[in-house]
């Protein structure tokens, strides 16, 4: 009895022994889908997973599965990994978006009215590139490798991580998946989310990679064969897709992507498929998509516990993860390595990024990488991290491709108004120890023409500065222009022409501003009747005025679009000399016909403007819009030519192409208000208001001289309202416009592309 009682203990125990085992040997593997800005999703599952303390042995992912999975594989929280998604910084990368911080306005040209680029070398091989919705990866690329790229402890192997790892990326040359299971785990990650058409791919060991979810979308398998877990809970956002006849979108995801398996391979496990209405590449609301993917888990969560008996820790977890950080070196970066360039462009972006310096932080490479990526010869960086284990910091590995050699740009403005015009560029960029870029333009239309031919030299020195020589002949035409709506608002007869040369040097002030200083040399010619009563055999008043001038300005840009900008900040301050002589020569319909006049005038001009918008994010925004002019400048001969010289309030695209005698005087203040709705993404109504304040505005005599008004004692309103679409190459707008003139106050203005124009001479 005794024996059998002892042989019933020990077969009990043997069995409660094999049972804590294999409770204790259970493995658990997470598959993480891709699936766009749905698979933030994933960080609700795993939240969820944590906090009821299931354990997380192994981790696979796609696309945006991927780049989830790889931050809890380093050893990011849930909790962690949720704040960073609804930080600025991250919805700013998944949108291409320079951090405004680092957004170095100092390398910027000047806008233009182009749409579209045709790239060559000096090979001749001609590649064109339309501009699309396409994100920028240079954000992106320092982000990754920013959260991720910087490890030294897992020694470039994904099994030895806080938890393994796997990803995938697609072989579109070979047409299969490629596995990443060591090596740079930013660029692993890096090729996964390579989406075609919106995020550019990368080359990894020769190979050319996109998304992983082309043809794995869900990569249990990967999960099965490398790591054999005991249960795999599959979080997945992701579907084959179904083409529709009447959306190209579908059509083309259908082209690209291979059906992917969405099942679980192994015998233990469990699907969650979280509820998600949210655009592809909508990350701009994060938290519902995080809460659906918490919701979807615990609805599962009895049967996950039925099925996985072993719990983890968290005082321990956390312990371990704190413990795994807490292995890596600071990060110092020593030696840069660059591919792509010769020796003499190597040097230059060498400089760009640190100057001199041997060891420099993490800090002042990433000001420098932004710095060197905004340079127009540059066209894309692709950045690495090494620890070398030699000299106990870390080595920066850039892949650079320069930008091509020659750029043309073609582009303009169609109207229903005759202000139509045409824009063609040309830009020749040479990079060597210092950079240059040769550009021309032309405008060509009813209302304006221009030609500009300028130079640039930038040096990379301690603190930057540029060198840039200008030419540029500019002509207004406001007679064959002419809008109905406004005929009481404008001479009878306006032309407008001007040739001035500069020379200018810049410098930076901080990533946002610059300071430039220069002088040069100008020459206008006014031609206008004082009548609407004159013939064709009659002649029209000439003014011309012959100057040297001198301007300082400083200049800080944020502005996230170069016309109907909704984001951002604009400040310019500006000081102008000029020292000229006026030539007066009457026409057949002036009073003094018989006589030449001149004069000489000497002048000071300060000018204030700013403009900034708030609430970036949200659907609806508010822009405030100031500026401010005083002048020390005289009157010219006659009422007309005091008032083209005098400065202009022009703060509407409409504005820019009418004369508007009333919003022109040497000393004044203005301001307004925009209200902006965004209707969808690329859809906005836009409605402004402004209020221009001449401290004494310009009057004409009965003998058409000019005299002052009373201080303050008149004021005038502009108002704009309408709809905007951005499109791929252009805004398309449809407004009403509104001055307070005596007769026909409004105008309807519709046009597609770029109301822009090169800067005039006294501007």
């Amino acid at each position: 009895m005794t024996l059998k009682r002892s042989k019933n203990n020990l077969f009990f125990f043997i069995l409660l022994c094999f049972i804590h085992f294999n409770i204790n040997a259970q493995k658990v593997g997470i598959v993480l889908s891709g699936g766009g800005a749905s698979g933030i999703a994933h960080i609700g599952v795993l939240k969820a997973l944590e906090e009821n303390h299931i354990p997380i042995d192994y981790i696979a992912g796609t696309s945006q599965g991927a780049l989830i999975g790889s931050l809890y594989a380093m050893g990011y929280s849930p909790t962690q990994i949720e704040a960073l998604v609804n930080t600025e910084s991250f919805k700013d990368m998944s949108e291409g978006i320079v951090d405004k911080k680092y957004a170095y306005y100092f390398k910027r040209i000047d806008n233009n009215a182009s749409w579209i680029t045709f790239k060559l070398s000096l090979d001749s091989v001609i590649t064109p590139r339309l501009p699309t919705n396409v994100l920028s990866p240079i954000a992106m690329d320092f982000g990754l490798m920013e959260l991720l790229g910087i490890p030294a402890a897992h020694k470039n192997n994904f099994d030895s991580l806080f938890i393994p790892f796997r990803c995938v990326a697609s072989d579109i040359e070979k047409k299969e998946s490629v596995i990443f299971r060591k090596g740079d785990l930013a660029e692993a990650v890096r090729a996964s989310v390579a989406y075609p058409f919106y995020i550019p791919p990368i080359m990894v060991d020769g190979k050319l990679l996109f998304d992983g979810g082309l043809y794995n979308n869900f990569p249990s398998n990967v999960m099965y064969n490398d790591f054999f877990p005991d249960f795999i809970i599959g979080s997945n956002v992701g579907s084959n897709i179904t083409p529709n006849e009447d959306d190209l979108f579908s059509q083309i995801k259908s082209m690209l992507q291979s059906k992917s398996n969405y099942n679980i391979l192994c015998e233990g496990g469990v699907i969650i498929e979280p509820k998600t209405q949210v655009g592809l590449f909508n990350f701009s609301k994060p938290q519902p998509i995080i809460d659906s993917g918490y919701t979807a888990t615990m609805r599962k969560m009895d049967f996950i516990k039925k099925n996985i008996e072993r719990r983890t820790d968290p005082l321990e977890l956390k312990s371990k993860r704190e413990n795994f950080k807490a292995e890596e070196p600071k990060i110092v970066f020593n030696n840069i390595y660059i591919d792509g360039l010769n020796k003499n462009q190597s040097e230059y972006a060498r400089k760009v990024l640190r100057n001199k310096k041997k060891q420099v932080s993490f800090d002042v490479i990433k000001e420098g990488y932004f710095r060197l990526a905004s340079d127009n010869k540059i066209k894309s960086i692709n950045p690495q991290a090494k620890f070398n284990p030699q000299t106990g910091f870390y080595d920066l590995y850039l892949k650079i491709k320069k930008e091509r050699d020659l750029i043309t740009y073609f582009g303009g403005n169609f109207s229903n108004r005759p202000i139509s015009e045409g824009f063609v560029g040309l830009q020749y960029n040479y990079l060597s120890r210092f950079a240059t870029t040769v550009m021309a333009n032309a405008y060509f239309g009813k209302l304006y023409n221009s030609a500009q031919l300028k130079t640039r030299f930038d040096f990379p020195f301690k603190i930057p500065i540029y060198i840039e020589p200008n030419f540029t002949w500019n002509n207004w035409d406001y007679y064959t222009s002419s809008n109905a709506f406004l005929q009481d608002v404008k001479p009878a007869y306006l032309k407008q022409s001007e040739e001035y040369g500069d020379f200018n040097v810049g410098f930076p002030t901080g990533k946002k501003g610059r300071i430039v200083g220069g002088a040069g040399l100008i020459s206008t010619t006014d031609r206008y009747y004082q009548t609407s009563n004159f013939t064709v055999r009659d002649t029209a008043d000439r003014t011309d005025f012959k100057a040297y001038t001198a301007q300082a300005y400083f200049e800080s840009n944020t502005l996230n679009r170069k016309l109907y900008a909704n984001q951002g900040e604009y400040v310019n301050l500006k000081v102008r000399f000029v020292d000229g002589e006026e030539t007066n020569t009457p026409g057949s319909t002036s009073k003094d016909t018989s006589k030449l006049f001149t004069k000489n005038h000497e002048w000071v001009t300060f000018k204030a403007k700013a403009e900034r918008y708030f609430n970036r994010r949200g659907t609806f925004k508010i822009g405030l819009f100031g500026e401010g002019v005083f002048s020390s400048q005289t009157l010219f001969h006659n009422y007309t030519s005091s008032v083209l010289s005098a400065p202009a309030f022009q703060p509407t695209p409409d504005s820019k192409t009418i004369f508007l005698e009333n919003y022109r005087a040497y000393k004044y203040l203005a301001g307004g208000l925009k209200f902006i709705i965004n209707i969808r993404k690329n859809l906005e109504f836009r409605t402004e208001a402004y209020i221009f304040q001449p401290i004494q505005a310009l009057e004409k005599t009965t003998d058409l001289k000019t005299t002052y008004s009373k201080t303050l004692a008149l004021q005038h309103y502009i108002g704009t309202s309408g709809l905007v679409w951005h499109t791929p190459i252009g805004p398309m707008s449809l407004s009403v416009n509104y001055y307070d003139q005596v007769k026909n106050p409004f105008s309807i203005l519709f046009h597609f592309g770029y109301i822009i124009f090169n800067k005039r001479a006294l501007e």
